[in-house]
């Protein structure tokens, strides 16, 4: 009989009923640290006082109006981001794939009032990873996740990562934008290189396509700057974002400039729940943290704090970690044993971790770790070596 719940997921046996900072309490009382922070989202930890007090002072007062009326919340956080980055105007709506769903209509759209409403597809790269929706599975182009569901939607080619010549090659007159991660997580934690980036922004340039990132994962903080492209020195036409925008309150956006978001007319986009009085007060309160002076300089503190320990723990331990990959906080070990086993040894030790592809084990731990937390982190890895050591040894020993 199938549960109550559908099975989309296989879960683990372990609920949580109370979070501190980096730490989770399961309900069986053991204690974990927490490098998986709602896979990228609590980008604050748990039960962060400013945070909570923002959630419960606005759900005290008012949750929910919809977007047929002014929300103060909204226009406070529009402005801040617009500040902050390369946009001019925001939308909001409530997850990773509604935002990307959004930023291909906008760029489509922009395309159309620009006269050119030929141009309709979307050049996406090999290994991307952008949402569950329909359409975004089509981005997406894997087929372990579109097989069952028909026909992709069309509109959406692939292409190399990290290969400008290859996206050269694919652009056509039927090109409305170039759509990408700067870091791909699902796929294994792979960065586009600054190079490939500034290449793509001057052959946007060049030829008129837009160029829209996907920052769900990488963007609020993550790799030590506000958004990951930041590092290549850049800016997007349009930008989607989302996980950690709301500290594990659910919230996304889509950023563009002044020729994206102008299409944008009433009656053009719309969201029932999205950018509504909670979700933002939510927003503004990681944002008040984030911007606060100092906090990515420590971010990146923290980092080199983790490259520095997993390098010494990839140097000791070949047989199990490979590779270490990632920028900031957002970190793969490229296992050399099956990731899961690698995961349910951390899991063991006492550490929460999630899996990517290529055989990655991830950790985006909260952005407010400390730095016995990274060294904490290190250790119950290293426990976790010490396990699939002996599993491997014991497994090995001829039968007596």
């Amino acid at each position: 009989m199938i549960s109550p719940i559908m099975p989309t997921y296989k879960r683990a046996d372990l609920a949580f009923e109370q979070g501190e900072g980096a730490w989770l309490l399961a309900s069986d009382g053991r204690r974990f640290l927490d490098f998986a922070a709602g896979i990228a989202t609590c980008s604050l930890g748990h039960a962060h006082p400013h945070l909570v007090a923002a959630i419960t002072e606005q759900a005290g007062r008012v949750m929910h109006v919809s977007n047929l009326f002014r929300i103060p919340q909204g226009e406070k956080l529009a402005e801040r981001l617009v500040a902050n980055t390369f946009a001019d105007s925001v939308f909001f709506c409530n997850s990773g794939a509604e935002a990307n769903e959004g930023m291909v209509k906008m760029a489509r759209r922009a395309q159309m009032l620009a006269g050119h409403p030929e141009r309709v597809e979307i050049i996406c790269m090999d290994g991307a990873f952008h949402g569950r929706t329909l359409a975004m599975l089509a981005a997406t182009g894997n087929p372990k996740y579109l097989e069952g569901y028909g026909e992709p939607v069309a509109g959406f080619v692939h292409v190399p990562f990290n290969d400008i010549e290859a996206v050269r090659a694919a652009i056509t007159p039927r090109t409305a934008a170039i759509m990408l991660e700067p870091i791909q997580g699902e796929s294994g934690i792979k960065a586009a290189s600054p190079e490939f980036l500034r290449a793509l922004r001057a052959l946007c340039n060049e030829t008129g396509v837009l160029l829209a990132l996907d920052e769900v994962q990488t963007g609020v903080g993550r790799t030590g700057r506000l958004f990951a492209h930041q590092w290549a020195g850049i800016t997007p036409d349009i930008m989607s974002t989302a996980k950690g925008l709301g500290g594990g309150f659910p919230i996304g956006a889509i950023l563009a400039t002044q020729t994206v978001a102008r299409g944008m007319t009433p009656g053009t986009h719309g969201t029932t729940f999205g950018g509504n009085p909670l979700a933002c007060a939510a927003a503004n309160a990681v944002l008040d943290v984030l911007l606060a002076p100092g906090f990515l300089d420590q971010v990146c503190t923290r980092a080199a704090l983790l490259d520095e320990l997993l390098d010494a723990l990839v140097a000791d331990a070949p047989d199990v970690f490979t590779q270490r990959r990632g920028l900031g906080l957002l970190i793969g070990l490229r296992c050399a044993p099956p990731v899961g086993e690698v995961q349910e040894a951390a899991l063991e030790a006492g550490l929460l971790c999630v899996t990517a592809g290529d055989n990655v084990l991830r950790l985006v731990p909260p952005l407010t770790l400390s730095e016995d937390d990274c060294r904490e982190a290190v250790a119950r890895l290293a426990r976790a070596v010490t396990t699939i050591k002996n599993s491997t040894s014991t497994i090995l020993e001829p039968a007596q």
